[in-house]
């Protein structure tokens, strides 16, 4: 049986391997495994992603399919003051992202959930490199999830390669959002910034 890296318990055997990146100055060695995703090293996607994100994310974040926690322990470096979540369907990814936050010193908050399942509250905004393979029904419901849990003015960040459907996913956020700004178009990835209404 194949498994992808949103299964939920991931039966493959355990073969760590560090990742090893820079991010705005700081040096970071993760650790991964099998059964989760980009094993080895942080993806081209979550690499792009990371580059077109704001310094400042002040408030509370959201890293939302989190997998060994690249995204949120680098945004929790840049912003000691915020208060991160990870979340993760897969079990193993998300004990491998609370190892190395706590490597870094991030006190993070760490969620089991498939989506929004588990998580409660609201965020100043959410981080995703979203699942393609579970399909465009399963991202899409993530989008639309994410536009009810931000707060007024909280934007949702998003990577997607351009083969894999970015033009429609734009078309889809612009009826979710009043505002979608595309960040950055680098290696065929877009990076997406989508702002909720603010109260007026």
């Amino acid at each position: 049986m194949s498994e992808h890296y949103y299964t939920e318990n991931p039966t493959s055997e355990s073969r760590p391997a560090e990742a090893v990146f820079s991010y705005r100055g700081h040096e970071l060695q993760l650790t991964t495994d099998s059964g989760v995703f980009s094993r080895g090293e942080l993806d081209a996607g979550t690499r792009i992603l990371l580059a077109a994100l704001p310094e400042a994310l002040p408030g509370s974040i959201l890293d939302l399919g989190c997998g060994w926690g690249p995204v949120g322990i680098s945004v929790g470096l840049e912003n000691p003051d915020s208060d991160i979540t990870f979340s993760d369907i897969n079990l193993r990814a998300l004990e491998l992202a609370k190892k190395n936050a706590e490597k870094y010193g991030i006190r993070g908050t760490f969620i089991h959930s498939d989506g929004f399942a588990e998580i409660e509250g609201s965020f100043d905004a959410i981080i995703t490199n979203p699942p393609i393979r579970a399909g465009k029904q399963t991202i899409y419901q993530m989008f639309a999830d994410s536009a009810e849990r931000l707060t007024p003015g909280g934007a949702l960040y998003l990577v997607i390669r351009k083969q894999q459907g970015a033009p429609s996913a734009q078309k889809y956020l612009a009826a979710l959002f009043p505002k979608v700004e595309i960040l950055d178009k680098s290696g065929g990835y877009w990076v997406f910034r989508c702002v909720k209404e603010a109260d007026k």
